[in-house]
């Protein structure tokens, strides 16, 4: 009885896991405008995430451009979008095989040995993901505080940790907590 309710904690957080690590790949707020000066009129806000800038005038009006060229786009930014890619693909899957396998265990007669093999798999691709969505959020995080008190960096261009890398935070300790279990 134990197995099986760590099994569906394990389900529901990877599937959680999964839905986050969608949702921080796809959000355009991994860096948003600082308002580091006196200046408490603020008109804009500016977005910066892996697909797409987005500027918000006076929260009435939201404007999105995509990136033009991915050549153009800086290496560490062309490395994080294909690490947040890869980690999505992978957290479908692991959601996945967590699903067969927790159907084959709930039929099995077999007992504790009778654990499937894809429970095993499911928890190891979760640990993968969770450590493939924890390497550009908190690589993008570091750079952002980093930046943020640096004196050379002019104050236009300071920025804050956006929402995406909270939400990305989250997904990480889900899926790793998801295959913690499973494993």
């Amino acid at each position: 009885m134990a197995c099986c309710v760590l099994q569906l904690t394990g389900l529901i957080f990877g599937g959680v896991g999964m839905v986050g690590t969608l949702a921080a790949t796809a959000m355009p707020q991994w860096r948003v405008s600082a308002y580091v000066d006196g200046n408490i009129v603020v008109f804009e806000t500016i977005w910066e995430g892996l697909w797409m800038d987005c500027i918000s005038q006076l929260g009435i009006r939201l404007q999105c451009k995509f990136y033009d060229s991915v050549l153009a786009l800086p290496p560490p930014l062309e490395a994080f979008r294909a690490l947040m890619c890869i980690a999505a693909g992978l957290s479908i899957a692991s959601f996945l095989m967590a699903i067969v396998g927790v159907k084959y265990t709930q039929r099995s007669k077999e007992g504790p040995q009778g654990i499937s093999v894809f429970i095993l798999a499911a928890g190891v691709a979760f640990l993968l993901t969770g450590t493939l969505v924890l390497v550009p959020v908190s690589w993008t995080g570091g750079s952002i505080i980093r930046d943020f008190y640096d004196p050379e960096v002019p104050a236009p261009l300071k920025r804050e940790l956006g929402a995406a890398l909270y939400v990305g935070w989250g997904s990480t300790a889900l899926l790793l907590a998801a295959g913690a279990m499973y494993c």
